[in-house]
């Protein structure tokens, strides 16, 4: 039989629970903070993406593309000239060749009566156009570029109607900031694409035509197949922004045959003549 201690301690314990709270789930804890928004990490974590994509958008363009300006300006060993091997492009099917006298200089205002189309060979004007990798936006005066030739320059002429934009910058590519090349709109042109070293010529229908880096890598100051080794293509008077214009009229009576008679060859420019001196340098017609 338990003991009237032992009843007075159950009954107590039952009287606590009954007086005591109840323990519902959720009832009975301490109250915490509000967890909030850690809006300003957010903010930048976004801010830092955000920049991330810029970069990545104005950068990896640029750097695709001086990648491409890279691989088309890098010259193909098998086609460099050597002295065993003067002149490979005549290895090129469709290039054709002409001779021509050199140091045959006209006026700003005369015009020759050139044979071809573009030329590339013959009397020319006593400014070069500037051909350290120019890309001219505008045709230019085929009498100074003829001139450039005669100095070593590669010159790439195409045709604005028949190249679209995409092609004009795969041919830019071979030209920007590269000497001795240059790089114009030719209209008229009877070929999409023409390309002109000193007594060569090479039409081509595409911008991606495998021959144009096999002519430049052949003939761009080849040694052995312009007249005037070691001249400058530098012309800073030249105005590449606003060169003397191209003129597509027909010759007239008084235009400069391609044999140069009358002319005087110009000694200076017979067998090289190293970088000729500033105040030299000719002014071009308009200047």
């Amino acid at each position: 039989m338990p003991s009237r201690t032992s009843a007075t301690s159950a009954k107590a314990v039952r009287a606590a629970g009954k007086s005591s709270p109840s323990r519902k789930t959720g009832k009975g804890k301490l109250p915490g903070k509000k967890r909030e928004t850690p809006w300003a990490l957010i903010g930048a974590g976004v801010a830092i993406v955000a920049l991330i994509g810029l970069l990545a958008y104005n950068l990896v363009p640029k750097y695709m593309d001086q990648a491409a300006i890279r691989e088309a300006q890098t010259d193909l060993k098998e086609w460099v000239p050597t002295a065993e091997n003067k002149d490979p492009s005549a290895q090129i099917e469709g290039v054709v060749t002409q001779e021509y006298p050199a140091g045959l200089h006209v006026t700003p205002e005369q015009r020759v009566a050139y044979d071809k189309s573009p030329a590339y060979g013959g009397p020319h004007d006593a400014a070069w156009a500037n051909c350290t990798g120019t890309v001219y936006a505008k045709p230019i005066r085929m009498e100074n570029a003829v001139h450039s030739l005669e100095h070593g320059a590669i010159w790439i002429a195409y045709n604005p109607d028949k190249v679209d934009a995409a092609g004009v910058e795969t041919l830019s590519n071979f030209v920007k900031g590269r000497q001795f090349s240059m790089m114009s709109p030719y209209p008229g042109l009877d070929s999409p694409i023409a390309l002109q070293s000193w007594g060569h010529q090479l039409k081509l229908e595409s911008a991606d035509d495998a021959r144009i880096k096999q002519f430049i890598s052949a003939l761009r100051e080849n040694p052995y197949a312009y007249p005037e080794v070691g001249a400058s293509c530098s012309n800073p008077i030249f105005d590449a922004n606003n060169p003397p214009p191209f003129d597509a009229s027909p010759y007239g009576p008084e235009a400069v045959p391609m044999d140069g008679a009358g002319l005087t060859p110009d000694p200076a420019e017979l067998g090289g003549a190293g970088l000729p001196g500033m105040p030299n340098i000719p002014m071009p017609a308009g200047q």
